[in-house]
Formats: C-alpha cells, sequence, structure tokens
C-alpha cells in the first residue's frame, strides 16, 4: 500500500464519523459538492439507500462527480411511499447501530432523508439537514412532508436562502440554524466548466446553441396524474419548438400506461449524466420542468425556466422573474414557451459559492472537538 495512504487510513481512525445518507440524483450533486471538503476532517461513511436503482439514475453520478463509492448499498428500490421509507428505516438503523456516528448527515426532502432522519433521531444520534427550511405549503406532495417533519428532528439545520430561515423562524426553529447558501450553487460553479470540456452531447445529438427546449418530468403530481400528463403534453406537442426530453423511467411507465403519444417534435433520449444535463442546460433556450433543483440550475446558468407546478419552494427565482408557474395548463404551458422572457437582472439570492466551506467549519465546531 503507498505510505501516504497507509498514513491517511490510521488518521481516519481518530477523525470524528459521520453517516451521510443518499438516494436520489439531487442528493449524489449536493454531496459532491460536500463530501470532498467534509472528508478532511471527517470519516464520512456513505449510505445509498437505492431509491434511484437504475444505473443512469445512480452509478453515473458517483462516476462523474467524484463521490466515493458508498459503503453501503441497501438496494431498497420503489414501491409505496409506506412501504419504501419503513424499509429504509429499518436497514438504516441497522447501519447506525454498526458505525455508531457522532452524526447523521441529510440532504433535501426524499424518502430517503425522511428515513435517515428519523432512524438517526430514534437513537438519540443529532441529525444535520443540508438545504434545510424550504416550503411549498402543499402537504400533498410527499417532499412536503418529509422536509417539515425532518427539519422538526435536526440539531443542526443549513437552510440555503433567507427565506427558508424565516420559515423555520415561524415554525419555532431558531436553535442551529446557519444561513449557509446553496450547495448546488458550489457545484454548478465547478462542474459547469468541466461540462464545457467534457459533454458532448449537444454535437451527438445535433443541437445548435439555444435552438431547442430542454423539458425534464418526474414529480408524482404530474406523472401518476392521467389529466395533467396528457394535458402537459398537449402543450408540449403545440409548440413550434424541437424539445428535448430524457425520459425518467416513471414517466415512461405512465405515458405507456395513459396511451399519450409524445410529439413528433419531442426528441426523447435516456436518461442522462450529471455534466450532459448542464451542456443541455446551457445550450437551452428555455427549461421546461417540474423537478427543484433545475429550477435552481436554470437560474444558476441564466436560462428562463417554465415550471410544471402550481407552487415551488424556490420563490426568489419567480420574484425575480427567471421562473414562471403553469401548473399542468395547456394553454400556459404553450404561452410560456413561445413568449416567456424575463424582464430583469439576476439577484444572487444563492450565496457566494462558498457554502460548502461555511457548512464544514460549523460542523467543525460543533462535533470534532467532541
Amino acid at each position: 500500500m503507498n505510505p501516504l495512504k497507509r498514513l491517511f487510513l490510521s488518521q481516519k481512525q481518530f477523525l470524528k464519523k459521520i453517516v451521510t445518507i443518499l438516494g436520489a440524483r439531487p442528493q449524489f450533486i449536493k454531496a459532491a459538492a460536500v463530501s470532498s471538503t467534509l472528508s478532511r476532517y471527517f470519516d464520512e461513511i456513505l449510505v445509498h439507500t437505492g431509491q434511484h436503482y437504475d444505473a443512469n439514475m445512480s452509478d453515473v453520478f458517483f462516476e462523474e462527480l467524484g463521490v466515493s463509492k458508498p459503503k453501503y448499498n441497501l438496494n431498497i428500490g420503489s414501491g409505496n411511499h409506506g412501504e419504501m421509507t419503513a424499509k429504509m428505516l429499518t436497514s438504516i438503523e441497522e447501519v447506525l447501530l454498526i458505525e455508531k456516528p457522532e452524526f447523521v448527515l441529510v440532504y433535501g426532502d426524499t424518502n430517503s432523508t425522511l428515513a435517515g432522519a428519523l432512524a438517526a433521531s430514534k437513537l438519540l444520534i443529532p441529525v444535520v439537514h443540508i438545504e434545510a427550511g424550504l416550503r411549498s405549503f402543499n402537504k400533498a406532495m410527499p417532499e412536503e412532508q418529509n422536509r417539515v417533519l425532518t427539519d422538526h428532528v435536526s440539531k443542526i439545520l443549513f437552510a440555503p436562502t433567507q427565506t427558508a430561515v424565516n420559515h423555520l423562524s415561524k415554525e419555532g426553529i431558531t436553535e442551529g440554524v446557519h444561513l449557509v447558501g446553496d450547495v448546488m450553487f458550489d457545484g454548478m460553479l465547478h462542474f459547469s466548466k468541466i461540462a464545457k470540456e467534457k459533454s458532448t452531447i449537444c454535437s451527438s445529438l445535433k443541437l445548435e446553441e439555444k435552438s431547442f427546449v430542454l423539458c425534464t418530468i418526474h414529480r408524482a403530481e404530474n406523472t401518476d396524474n392521467e389529466e395533467r400528463l396528457r394535458a402537459i403534453f398537449e402543450g408540449l406537442r403545440s409548440v413550434d419548438e424541437t424539445i428535448v426530453l430524457p425520459l425518467h423511467p416513471r414517466t415512461q411507465k405512465f405515458l405507456l400506461s395513459y396511451g399519450i403519444e409524445p410529439g413528433s417534435n419531442i426528441r426523447i433520449i435516456e436518461p442522462i449524466g450529471y455534466l450532459d444535463m448542464i451542456s443541455l442546460q446551457m445550450n437551452a433556450k428555455k427549461i421546461v420542468t417540474d423537478s427543484g433543483g433545475i429550477q435552481k440550475e436554470a437560474f444558476f446558468l441564466s436560462v428562463p425556466c417554465i415550471t410544471l407546478r402550481d407552487e415551488t419552494e424556490w420563490v426568489e427565482t419567480i420574484e425575480n422573474g427567471w421562473n414562471v408557474l403553469v401548473g399542468a395548463d395547456r394553454m400556459k404551458i404553450i404561452d410560456a414557451i413561445s413568449s416567456f422572457v424575463p424582464d430583469q437582472p439576476k439577484i444572487d439570492y444563492f450565496g457566494d459559492g462558498n457554502s460548502t466551506l461555511k457548512i464544514v467549519e460549523v460542523l467543525n465546531t460543533e462535533f470534532a472537538g467532541k
């Protein structure tokens, strides 16, 4: 073994241990920004719940983003929310009993997030929540339930915006709250440069810069509702634009189930890696999505965003005029793709690109000396 590697491994024995729970694409991206710095001060154990189990939706992100392979892969897969969360809770608890970490780190608002937070909380292990304080105020969304419950059992809450801090304060959560900015902005500053150098997807698809609209659809509120999904595709195929759609497995399943024809102007491609997605976003004239993360990424990259939801956690992007909510309204979708143009300069809501350093400084102060 390399002497330097042996020295590093021996030093890790004296580092405080953390367990980080990951399960979905956005969490892999956030971990790519955080873990490289965190690992200098802590012995980080990665746990992949398997919530995104398709290779194109998970493995490729670890490879591209330089995130270490998880020590544990729970292989939970898909299922009903209760079933999935229960399986995760049981398996994560087993991991925590073996590893005995100083704290558990969770990201965002997935079932993996809630399961990790609950498992840690019941074992009296402090929970750290990155991307705390987001609210859509739509309790019908599983993500809203997950993020609210996670915030209320967390010891340290890293908020990406002042709006998020205000939401927590209104719910009586003021201790342990830190406004640090958005770790996805940190990641975008780094990975957009790499995407420019390495991604060839636009040339391989013969897409000219600003000649197409990029679309993503995956949220259950759209895919699991035939009326909404049908109206969305009626809107998409009614515009005189080339629409590039990396097709999520859930969306594909329901398109077939409902018998919905995408339309001749819609170019369906397989799910893609993060660098290729950044490249498509940078080169798109507009982005149509129901993803929270892609709303932000569009904002970071100064690309107009059209959101297929009735509300959003990222209200700053709406207030600043770079994002518009159209829900599943066919005519609103058509009008926004045809005519929506931001009419004001962007405001820097999401930090200065040093969120990761701020997070690690807080954690180092809180846990490293104990």
